[in-house]
C-alpha cells in the first residue's frame, strides 16, 4: 500500500496529466454545446464506455503492482470521480458553467468533457512519474548551474508553453472566456495557474524534475522559479493574442482577461514542458 505523500504526489502528476492532455477540450465551443445537447442515455452511455477505456488501460498498463478487475475498477472509477471533479472546477473558473444554466445543461458539459480529463489522469499517474522506485527521483539533483532563470532553462520553458497554448490561442473561445469571466474568477485562474506550475516543479516528482533543473535550496528559489514560469506564460500568451489578432481594437480590461485566460494552459506547458522536454 502506497504511503500517504506519495499518493498525494501521485493525485498532483495524475491532474497535471489530465489539465495537460485535454485542457484544449476544455477551451472548445463544439464540445461545450454537445454537452448541451446530448441527453441523458447518450451520456450514461458516454461514462460507461470512459470507465471501460480506464478499466482496461489500469489493467494493462496503468497499474504497475499485481491488481485484480475489481481494484483496476475501482481505481477506474476514482479516476472518473476525480475528471468530474476537476471538469467542473475548470469550467466554472472559466466561466462556461453559470449560476442560470440549468442541472442537466451543467452535467452534460461537465461529462462530456471529462473523459479526456479522466483517461488524462491515468496516464499522468502512470506515465509522468519518476522512473526510480517507490517515486524516487530518477537520476541526481543538481545543486548548481542551471536555475529558473538560466537561459536554456527559459527557452524551455518557452517551447512548453506555445506547444500547449498554441492549441487554443487563434480560437475564439479565448475571447468569449475572457468577456464573460468576472474579474474574481480572474484572479483565482491566476492562482491557481501559480498553483498548478508550481506543484508539478517542486512537489509532484513529475518525470525529469531530477535531472537538469536546479534543486531549490529554499523558499525563495521555488518562489522565484513559480515566478519565473507565470512571466514566462505571461510573455508567450500576450504575444501569441497579438499575433493572431485578439488584441485589435479591444480595451486594456480585455486584453488583460485574455493574457490570463490563455496564461493558464500556457503555465501548464511552461512547468510541465520544463521538465518533460528535457526528461
Amino acid at each position: 500500500m502506497d504511503s500517504i505523500p506519495k499518493s498525494i504526489k501521485d493525485y498532483f502528476r495524475g491532474i497535471a496529466g489530465g489539465l495537460l492532455f485535454s485542457l484544449p477540450m476544455l477551451y472548445t465551443m463544439e464540445l461545450w454545446w454537445t454537452g448541451f445537447i446530448a441527453g441523458p442515455l447518450r451520456l450514461i452511455i458516454y461514462l460507461l464506455v470512459g470507465l471501460v477505456l480506464l478499466l482496461g488501460y489500469n489493467h494493462f498498463v496503468g497499474i504497475h503492482r499485481p491488481h485484480t478487475l475489481w481494484e483496476g475498477l475501482a481505481d477506474a472509477v476514482e479516476e472518473m470521480g476525480l475528471g468530474l471533479l476537476i471538469t467542473a472546477f475548470i469550467l466554472w473558473l472559466l466561466g462556461i458553467l453559470q449560476t442560470g444554466m440549468s442541472l442537466q445543461e451543467m452535467i452534460g458539459k461537465i461529462v462530456v468533457e471529462a473523459l479526456t480529463v479522466a483517461i488524462g489522469i491515468s496516464v499522468g499517474k502512470a506515465q509522468l512519474g519518476s522512473s526510480g522506485e517507490n517515486g524516487e527521483r530518477d537520476g541526481k539533483e543538481r545543486t548548481d548551474g542551471r536555475n529558473a532563470f538560466s537561459g536554456d532553462q527559459l527557452a524551455i520553458a518557452l517551447c512548453g508553453s506555445v506547444l500547449v497554448a498554441a492549441n487554443v490561442a487563434p480560437t475564439e473561445e479565448i475571447v468569449q472566456i475572457a468577456l464573460e469571466t468576472s474579474k474574481l474568477r480572474l484572479l483565482l485562474t491566476v492562482i491557481f495557474s501559480f498553483g498548478i506550475g508550481g506543484a508539478i516543479l517542486y512537489y509532484s516528482d513529475f518525470k525529469g524534475s531530477g535531472s537538469g533543473t536546479a534543486k531549490p535550496r529554499g523558499k525563495w528559489d521555488i518562489i522565484a522559479g513559480i515566478v519565473a514560469m507565470y512571466t514566462v506564460s505571461l510573455v508567450v500568451s500576450a504575444f501569441m493574442l497579438w499575433f493572431f489578432g485578439r488584441f485589435q481594437g479591444a480595451s486594456l480590461d480585455t486584453i488583460l482577461a485574455e493574457t490570463v485566460v490563455l496564461a493558464l494552459p500556457a503555465a501548464l506547458g511552461a512547468s510541465a514542458g520544463r521538465l518533460l522536454l528535457q526528461a
